[in-house]
């Protein structure tokens, strides 16, 4: 780790802060609370920005990045923004297309780090989750390391910096670096992790490789029903977290976080809350 700025090496020369601001929110949520949120979350101290063209926010996240350049608060190369290829953009001639709309969202000419956000493809068009009449996802079928060879492209177009994947089990992975003629390999692998679901496997398998693991859900599964059981225990309200936070002087999220930066990983953390938001940058402090 780079001890002055916190920030992680990835095996593609560039840096990535250990410490990222999630920027998804729920539809109900109106999208202005995104831009509202991303602008704090810049002024408190957040240098990566995480969102995705699924998340229907880039506008938002892209004017609040762009509002704190202009105010002097950051320039553009202190960002380390990280968009996302949606399942309905797999096919390789969507790829390049897909980044570039969400470039023009953003209003940015490029990204720092772009990632396919799902390894199971979905039928192209507009609708982002398209079923048929009984309710069933529509698949696609695409060969991922055609995928992958148009990401490739895009890093050398310059329209993203680093590119990487998200939700990839080890199988998957090594379908990707064992690909005759890689060119770059991924620098990360985004998956849900946290104390409830630690990924230990998936962490050393990652770190053997060179490839960064970045937590989503660090805080514990969303609270949806048909994502998660309802009836299972809330990860923060865990005693045992309660207990280390109380010792620490800390929030129980702040441990949650904390927890990933020990292991080495690279954390996201999503609150739309400003006292949340900065409470949350205190993984960082010095015990």
């Amino acid at each position: 780790m780079d001890p002055k700025s916190q920030r992680l090496r990835l095996n593609d020369g560039h840096f990535i802060p250990v410490l990222g601001f999630g920027t998804y929110a729920p539809e109900e949520v109106p999208k202005s609370e995104a831009l509202e949120a991303t602008k704090y979350a810049i002024e408190v101290g957040f240098r990566h920005i995480d969102s995705a063209y699924l998340y229907q926010n880039e506008e938002q996240v892209g004017q609040a990045i762009r509002s704190k350049i202009a105010d002097g608060t950051v320039k553009r190369e202190d960002i380390f923004y990280t968009s996302k290829l949606w399942a309905t953009f797999l096919r390789p001639e969507l790829v390049r297309p897909a980044l570039e709309k969400s470039l023009k969202n953003l209003q940015l000419d490029y990204v720092d780090l772009y990632i396919i956000h799902f390894p199971v493809a979905l039928k192209p068009g507009e609708e982002l989750l398209p079923t048929d009449e009984n309710g069933k996802a529509l698949f696609d079928t695409v060969d991922l390391c055609r995928t992958w060879e148009a990401l490739e492209k895009c890093k050398d177009a310059g329209l993203t910096k680093s590119i990487g994947v998200s939700n990839f089990n080890h199988q998957q992975l090594e379908r990707i670096l064992n690909k005759p003629g890689l060119k770059y390999k991924p620098v990360c692998n985004q998956v849900e992790c946290h104390p409830y679901l630690n990924q230990s496997k998936l962490l050393d398998f990652c770190k053997s490789k060179d490839i960064i693991p970045v937590a989503y859900s660090a805080l514990g599964s969303q609270r949806v029903k048909g994502w998660v059981n309802l009836n299972h225990p809330v990860l923060l309200e865990d005693p045992v977290l309660h207990a280390i936070a109380k010792k620490h002087k800390q929030t129980s999220a702040v441990i949650a976080l904390r927890y990933q930066l020990q292991r080495g990983v690279v954390v996201l953390a999503k609150s739309y809350n400003k006292k949340r938001i900065k409470e949350n940058l205190q993984c960082r402090w010095s015990p």
